[in-house]
């Protein structure tokens, strides 16, 4: 039986994503720009299957609202 849960690994994947495409120094709040965000949560979510359109939708819009708040940028403590 399998306990694999897809947003835990998918947000997990958005955290190292995060901190590799960052131009924040090391140990840094590992900011990316919303767009960049939304384009890879948005491929991984669709190739994973198993979260809905609808749940992407709803997330990334949550994750604007955030983001919006920090000139575009998402932050890891956003997700």
């Amino acid at each position: 039986i399998s306990c694999r849960n897809p947003l835990q690994s998918l947000l997990s994947s958005m955290k190292q994503a995060c901190e590799i495409l960052t131009r924040d120094p090391e140990g840094g709040a590992a900011r990316i720009p919303f767009e960049t965000f939304s384009f890879l949560y948005s491929y991984l979510a669709s190739i994973d299957g198993e979260i809905s359109k609808t749940e992407t939708k709803e997330f990334l819009l949550g994750i604007k609202k955030q983001a919006d708040k920090h000139s575009g940028m998402v932050l890891i403590r956003h997700f």
